[in-house]
């Protein structure tokens, strides 16, 4: 059988998930930490399917990635509660014995606890000594069983909390038209909006059901207060079919801009510097299939539409037109010194007066008035 975690052996989709999980870890820990410190405080880490902590190559999976950064930080060991947990009870004594045997690991003033729970209500009422303190929280379970948004909620309202799962479109993909797991849909979805989604999907094509349902797990979470939801989508080894999105959710602006640089760092695709947001072994052997579609025009025609007749700076430009869309901040400076070379825009400070090839966060851009043509 099995393992019931994904990529039982490691291959580079697995090795890019861990990487995404532990570099956001690391950023979101710098960004946290000052706060935590002056309060006198902690923050936390939990991952729920945490696994036996390496694959059986022996390469490190995400909680000793995790554990490796944070003995590494003096800063980090004395304020960083971990909680690992895998039901798998054989998963747990492997992860315990490998987290006891860590070099430095005496280091921590927190000793990381791995416990061998079922995810469900117990585990979610443990989080209550847990409220008020900053929590990465990660959930990447082999399926769906325990992966509720009930779950994500209980971490996700609290200040400095964000959220990263492991989403398996596959399995729930083929669940929502299940009967059989009706009720496991329901408490990911919600009930209203899991009936809702299954009307939609007797009509689509494949390709279709994947963006609707993306779309309405997005939804979702944003109901819960994340106002910022960035996927990652994984395909398989011949890049024609998804098999897993791994899907971040916070309530912050910084959260976002930062996951969304670390995701673009790991996407697989980059046409015309705009990354794919996803991971494709196959990728190598159709570069041009985006290419055509070429996505920073489309960036300066959006721009040229969202803000006619406005004056702001490129940093609110950046903020107020990024969210839920594939360009970076340094795409937006991209595009905007080739729109105001082509005279299409005006900059204050202008280009004459600046740095070549350079603009900063607080300089102006103003838009004219655009006329369609009838």
């Amino acid at each position: 059988m099995k393992n019931e975690h994904f990529f039982d052996e490691s291959s580079e989709q697995s090795r890019v998930k861990a990487a995404i999980v532990s570099d956001y870890f690391w950023a979101w820990a710098k960004v946290v930490l000052p706060t935590v410190k002056a309060r006198q405080g902690k923050l936390a880490y939990i991952d729920l399917f945490a696994g036996p902590g390496r694959y059986k190559d022996s390469t490190a999976s995400t909680p000793l990635l995790v554990l490796q950064k944070t003995i590494d930080d003096p800063d980090m060991r004395q304020h960083l509660e971990i909680l690992f947990n895998d039901a798998n009870s054989d998963h747990a004594a492997v992860l315990r014995a490998e987290v006891d045997s860590f070099p430095g690991v005496e280091l921590l003033k927190y000793r990381p606890q791995v416990t061998p729970e079922e995810v469900g209500e117990r585990i979610v009422a443990m989080f209550e000594r847990w409220r008020g303190i900053p929590t990465l929280f990660f959930v990447d379970p082999w399926g769906y069983k325990g992966l509720s948004l009930g779950l994500i909620n209980s971490v996700l309202r609290n200040w400095g909390c964000d959220c990263i799962f492991f989403f398996n479109y596959n399995r729930i993909n083929a669940g929502l038209s299940n009967p059989a797991v009706k009720q496991h849909m329901d408490v990911l979805f919600g009930t209203a909006r899991a009936a809702m989604l299954r009307k939609k999907l007797e009509l689509l094509q494949p390709g279709d059901r994947e963006a609707t349902i993306v779309e309405e797990l997005s939804q979702a979470l944003k109901e819960l207060g994340a106002d910022y939801v960035l996927p990652f989508c994984f395909k398989n080894e011949l890049g024609n079919r998804t098999s897993h999105h791994l899907i971040f959710a916070t309530k912050h602006p910084k959260g976002y801009e930062m996951m969304k640089e670390i995701m673009a760092s790991r996407s697989s695709e980059r046409h015309q510097g705009v990354p794919s947001f996803g991971y494709c072994p196959a990728s190598a052997i159709h570069p041009m299939l985006f290419e055509l579609n070429r996505p920073l025009d489309d960036l300066e025609e959006m721009l040229l539409d969202s803000f006619q007749r406005k004056t702001m700076s490129v940093d609110q430009i950046y903020q107020l037109h990024n969210v839920g869309r594939p360009y970076l901040r340094k795409n937006y400076k991209e595009v905007l010194r080739a729109m105001e070379a082509k005279g299409l825009i005006q900059a204050n400070p202008s280009q004459d007066r600046r740095r070549k090839n350079t603009l900063a966060d607080a300089t102006l851009i103003t838009f004219p008035s655009v006329q369609k043509e009838v």
